[in-house]
Parts: C-alpha cells; structure tokens; sequence
C-alpha cells in the first residue's frame, strides 16, 4: 500500500471518528446495524460485534482500575504503619533526660522499629567533644557545607568519604544511603542510614518521612541542650 494510500484512510478514519462524535444520536437510529458489524477479536481468534468489543474494553479498563486501587491501598497501609512508628518515636523523644538519652532512643527506633541496618549521627549544635557519645565528635567544615546544602534529604548510592567512616567495618559492605540534614534555623547535624541492599535507599522514592524524623531528632536535642545550658 502506497504511503498516499495510507494518508488518505488515515483521514477518511479521522473523518469517521469526527461525524460519530459529533452525531452520537447515530448509535440509537442505527443500532442493528452496529449488532451486525463484526470486528478482530483484539486478542486473536473469531471475530466479535462492536458491543462485545466495548464490552472487552470496559472489563480491561475496570481490571486497571482495580489493579491501580490495590496499589492505593496498599501505599496507604504502608503509610500508616510508617506514621505509627514516627509516633512511637517522637513519644519516645519527648521523655528523653538529655542529649545522650535522646541520641540512644533516637537510634534505637531506628534500628528496631524502622529496621534501618545502620545509623551514624553527627550533631555540632553542642561543643564539640561536649560528650562521649562520637555523635558529638567533630566534623570537617567540608562535611558541615555539604550538610548545609541538603535542603532536602538525599537517598542514593553516594556519601561522603567522612561519613562512610562513621560506619566502621560495614562501611566497605555499604551500597545505598539516606542523608538527612539537621537544622532549626541553622544546620546543626547530619544524620545518615545505610544499607548493603542498593535499593533500600534509592533516589525515586519519597523522603517525607526522613525529612520528620530529622526534624523529631533535631527537636530534642535542641531541647537536651537548651536544659544543658538552664541547669
């Protein structure tokens, strides 16, 4: 078939399509002609009528939309239980007794509750070397300017070579991270997670969650060291 020949069905088809649009009163005049008009099965075998066609087509679309509703449902009981677990945590932080409680429970949660493999802390809103906890230890202002410009959390494949050491031997067995910043008016901290699966921390998906955590984490250490500084 020439390409002019094709052109020329194309907008015969086209023209087709416009007049049954703009005429729908065609489909009650001239229904036993549509009864009678056969078309391809669309997945192969004997041929069907226009209404079994459509019929075909409304079962697809309604298994779709069934399919999609399941996704909804299921995102949604993943969010719930997410939320449960930010709760826990931030009820957990509200009873905390100091930077160093707040740091134990913090991480705790997040190893038990959230099932996170590894997490590394470093806070410089307090002195540095103000306590044992290395969370307190000092950082390099390279790691603190990097810190400054996550305005929002980073999930990937890549950290920093200074923060790879916050996590001792695992730390060459590490292949995805979540970095979170700290701040409350200013960058205070970092806070990173870290697996060996690649696809537990991956750049698609949604940092919400991270983004609050970050924030319950930072509450309650400005909260341990305003109580530090009063008593």
């Amino acid at each position: 078939m020439s390409v002019d020949k094709m052109v020329e069905q194309t907008m015969e088809a086209n023209s087709v399509v416009e007049y049954l649009k703009s005429h729908p009163a065609f489909f009650e005049i001239y229904a036993d002609v549509l009864a009678d008009i056969f078309i391809p099965h669309p997945h192969g075998g004997h041929a069907i009528s226009i209404t079994e066609r459509q019929m075909l087509t409304l079962r697809e679309k309604a298994r779709t939309l069934e399919s999609k509703l399941g996704e909804f449902l299921q995102f949604a009981e993943e969010n719930d239980a997410i939320s449960e677990k930010v709760h826990r945590l931030a009820l957990s932080l509200l009873s905390t007794s100091g930077c160093a409680d707040a740091l134990h429970r913090f991480t705790y949660h997040l190893l038990e509750d959230f099932a996170v493999p590894h997490v590394a802390i470093r806070y410089w809103g307090f002195a540095p070397g103000e306590g044992p906890d290395p969370a307190l230890g000092e950082v390099s202002d390279t790691l603190k300017a990097l810190a400054d410009n996550l305005a929002e959390p980073y999930c990937g494949p890549h950290v920093s070579d200074e923060a790879l050491t916050w996590f001792g031997e695992a730390a060459s067995r590490l292949r995805s991270f979540a970095q979170v910043r700290l701040h409350g008016g200013h960058t205070t901290g970092l806070l990173v997670l870290a697996s060996e699966d690649p696809q537990r921390f991956y750049p698609e998906m949604g940092t919400l969650y991270l983004k609050r955590i970050g924030e319950l984490l930072t509450a309650a250490l400005t909260r341990a060291q305003l109580h530090a500084t009063t008593d």
